[in-house]
């Protein structure tokens, strides 16, 4: 059976690559633009795997994180979180993704640590 992934970003173009390359990797790929669209089909989907980007036009990805980690319902779902403005999250913090990559990324290393993240 195909993995879910759920991709949480508002930059059109990084949202249709990166459902496409997903797609060639054989995950079964949701696409949203924003966290109000995501959040309706969250607990639907039973994602496998969420990505999301750091800056989204109606939230941030660190509170989405935070809300996706505290909920016992998707608490153990890993989240992979990208930003072209911001680092790797403080460790320190509770609620930090599972992995965080920088934007823009290469397409190799981004594949390869979603794989990672998945299993």
């Amino acid at each position: 059976m195909r993995k879910k992934v759920m991709v949480v970003e508002d930059d059109r173009d990084i949202r249709e690559i990166i459902g496409l390359l997903l797609d060639q990797e054989d995950y079964d790929v949701r696409l949203y633009a924003d966290i109000r669209s995501f959040r309706k089909d969250m607990l639907w989907n039973e994602p496998n795997l969420l990505i999301m980007d750091v800056r989204l036009p109606d939230g941030n990805g660190h509170d989405l994180c935070r809300e996706v980690k505290t909920d016992e319902r998707t608490s153990n779902i890993p989240v992979l979180m990208m930003s072209a403005h911001a680092s790797a999250p403080d460790g320190s913090k509770k609620f930090v993704p599972d992995d965080f990559i920088a934007k823009p990324f290469n397409i190799d290393e981004f594949v390869s640590r979603v794989n990672a993240v998945a299993n």
